[in-house]
């Protein structure tokens, strides 16, 4: 059976919402940069948030309210992913998660590997867990993006005590390898040290990659590994406030089942609620439906730049709706999202934020409707000829 494409809300209703992304800048302005998505929300959690507040079901998240089994069900159902269920706790959102696992698997002032250019706040938790940053940058073989294994290995060698893994990476949408991981888990095993793995963007993995869940690629990640994780992303949840932190080893489980009770006290009980009905196998019709239509954005997206900004470099990404720009050869700056949001009035996330590899970057946000894309760079694309 064919899949018919997702289709994105009208600007004019978009415009109504009250978020982030439609509340930072002017009605002018073209939002795409914070990852949110313009869709409408799949229809059982439209259904299970509706009945919630018609009951006034708002009040404090209970200790199972069901998303460890959901999660379970999601994994197995969507990634093949065998994952007890008793070896899943809720908190409030991924970065929250990150940041207690840094500070129970750490001692203040160790260094953490992040692998730049990354998503801004992995330098913000780790930074909040009182360590320090040790940048390994990914490697650009030219044809894709990838780990530096030899540089992570020396950073742990001189005494990194952890590694904040991106996978799929944002921004530049990467989806690392099981041989890519089953290395980094070698590595870290060798070293003692520990894997935080965020995979918040797993459930949009296009069907030309495959995505390895890092616990499963081997039993050495298993045993030095913590997944966190949510629908959040896929499923346009973020203010809600729920995320998972997995584990798939008993000593990686007492590590999170020893965290403060005020760590999964944070989880939103609409969040809770939402996400076991996102987490339902009821809802992968529209998740396949949103993939579609992700899909076609990320084709769009690269003939659109090839139109109106030829010299731009983009390579095409395996997963997610973050597009990873170079404009560099258009002489705009380290930071061209600044004259693209004052002259063209399309507001794009600043490459520089996620590390020195993003100067001349931009991040670009293609979950929206293809006429919003399309207006966009148009837009943008009238600045070389300004």
């Amino acid at each position: 059976m064919s899949i018919i494409p997702l289709e994105a809300l009208p600007l004019e209703t978009l415009q109504r919402r009250s978020s982030t992304k439609w509340r930072t800048y002017g009605s002018d302005v073209l939002p795409l940069f914070v990852a949110e998505t313009d869709f409408p929300l799949a229809p059982l959690i439209t259904s299970a948030l509706r009945t919630a507040v018609e009951l006034g079901d708002t009040g404090y998240t209970p200790p199972d309210p069901g998303v460890r089994d959901a999660f379970a069900s999601f994994a197995v159902r969507r990634f093949d992913w065998v994952v007890d269920a008793d070896r899943v706790r809720t908190t409030g959102d991924v970065m929250m998660g990150v940041v207690e696992i840094l500070r129970a698997v750490t001692a203040p002032g160790d260094a953490v590997v992040i692998t730049p250019p990354v998503y801004p706040p992995f330098t913000m938790t780790v930074e909040e867990a009182g360590c320090r940053v040790a940048p390994v940058p990914l490697r650009d073989t030219g044809a894709a993006w990838e780990l530096d294994l030899d540089g992570i290995d020396a950073a742990l060698s001189d005494g990194a005590r952890a590694v904040l893994l991106c996978n799929p990476h944002n921004p530049t949408g990467t989806v690392h390898s099981r041989e890519t991981l089953a290395a980094l888990a070698r590595i870290a095993a060798r070293h003692g040290a520990a894997v935080i793995s965020d995979e918040i963007h797993a459930p949009l993995v296009y069907d030309d990659a495959t995505f390895t869940p890092f616990l499963a690629s081997s039993a050495e990640a298993a045993a030095v590994g913590y997944t966190v994780t949510s629908p959040s992303k896929a499923f346009n949840l973020a203010g809600l406030k729920c995320a998972v932190m997995v584990t798939g080893d008993e000593r990686t489980a007492a590590v999170v089942r020893g965290l403060p009770s005020e760590v999964e006290w944070r989880t939103g009980l609409l969040g809770a609620i939402a996400s076991v009905a996102a987490l339902d196998a009821a809802s992968d019709e529209w998740l396949d439906a949103l993939r579609a239509r992700l899909d076609l954005n990320r084709r769009l997206l690269a003939d659109l730049l090839a139109a109106h900004l030829p010299r731009a470099r983009y390579r095409v990404p395996d997963a997610g709706y973050l597009a990873w720009v170079d404009l560099s050869a258009y002489g705009w700056g380290d930071d061209p999202a600044t004259r693209i949001l004052a002259e063209a009035r399309v507001a794009v996330h600043h490459g520089p934020q996620f590390g020195p590899q993003g100067a001349g970057h931009v991040r670009v946000n293609f979950g929206c409707g293809p006429e919003v894309l399309t207006e966009a760079i148009a837009r943008i694309g009238r600045l070389v000829d300004a």
